[in-house]
């Protein structure tokens, strides 16, 4: 005769919820990650010319307009992003803008959104972000 521990180790294991497989991720449909990979391909091309451009010092590339239908654009792609919860920084680290092409950037952000460092601050100790 097995002992009462026994017998309840063996009722647990020839119980369906004994086996927890872990939870697999859903897997993305073959139609997002098409898009998603045209988009980032066509990013990532137009990366590279603006790149190739300011390295050749014509900073003219894109009208006002267009530079700002951009930015916008990616503000609110990587807003989308954060506020699903992914865990990325916009630029690579150590890498992709140097400090003083960040803290122009970051000041016309706050500037065209009317808000202050202040604000900035405030709303980073509220969310935690």
């Amino acid at each position: 005769m097995s002992s009462p521990k026994a017998a309840s180790t063996t009722r647990r294991a020839a119980h369906p919820a004994a086996k927890r497989v872990p939870a697999q991720p859903a897997a993305k449909p073959a139609s997002k990650i098409a898009n998603g990979a045209a988009g980032s391909a066509e990013a990532k091309r137009l990366a590279a010319e603006l790149e190739r451009a300011l390295a050749s010092g014509r900073r003219d590339v894109l009208s006002t307009d267009a530079l700002q239908a951009l930015m916008a654009a990616v503000c609110k792609t990587y807003a989308a992003q954060i506020e699903a919860g992914e865990q990325l920084l916009p630029l690579p680290a150590r890498g992709g803008a140097t400090a003083t092409d960040v803290m122009i950037t970051a000041s016309g952000l706050l500037k065209a959104a009317n808000l202050a460092v202040f604000e900035l601050g405030m709303w980073q100790s509220w969310t935690g972000r």
